[in-house]
């Protein structure tokens, strides 16, 4: 059987900071690929969709007719690991928007809801993941989640403000993990998402 294949979608944002943060996790069984075309989704098990602009990759996801295949996968059950303006791009209701969205997320967020590049901050975040615990959130122009739908589980908060939510195989975070030193988001979804099911 072939490593799996996680998938950065790369039309633009911090997508090179999520294969770094694979390249930490030291987990040699999987392989990293640039998404950038409908042809690129056929051969992947799982996808991350990083921080950018929200607005700028739901348009391209349709200009490059990738935009029902991939909805389509993730609702069969695609693994998806979704940061800051991925977690909108997901998300099912973005207040004050209509902007173009998957809608596959049952949670409702408002955008830069934190104020702009220059109020970004650090702050701790709790998991209730074991292996985790504790981390370093680090937040750039984060949206927050301000409605969680019952089918959605809480994962992180900080300052008891959800962060982090998981719905079936798809995760999604306000800050950027892929900045921490060790990965541990990474390699968690890893071996939660990719390596346990090929067991």
């Amino acid at each position: 059987m072939s490593d799996p294949r996680i998938g950065l979608l790369a039309f633009q944002g911090d997508y090179e900071a999520h294969g770094k943060a694979f390249a930490r996790t030291g987990i040699a069984s999987i392989t990293v690929v640039e998404v950038r075309r409908l042809s690129d989704l056929e051969n992947i098990d799982a996808l991350i969709i990083p921080g950018g602009e929200s607005t700028v990759m739901g348009m391209l996801l349709e200009r490059f007719g990738m935009f029902e295949t991939l909805k389509t996968r993730i609702e069969q059950g695609m693994p998806v690991l979704a940061t800051c303006a991925g977690l909108i791009l997901l998300a099912k209701n973005i207040e004050g928007s209509g902007q173009t969205r998957l809608g596959v997320l049952d949670v409702t967020v408002l955008r830069n809801a934190y104020g702009r590049q220059i109020d970004s901050f650090h702050a701790p975040v709790q998991t209730n993941i074991p292996q985790i615990g504790t981390i370093d959130g680090v937040f750039i122009r984060a949206p927050k989640i301000t409605a969680v739908g019952k089918g959605t589980e809480i994962i992180a908060t900080h300052q008891n403000e959800t962060v982090m939510v998981r719905q079936g195989s798809i995760v999604a975070a306000t800050f950027h993990p892929e900045l921490l030193p060790g990965a541990p988001l990474h390699r968690w979804f890893i071996q939660s998402f990719l390596l346990q099911t090929r067991g």
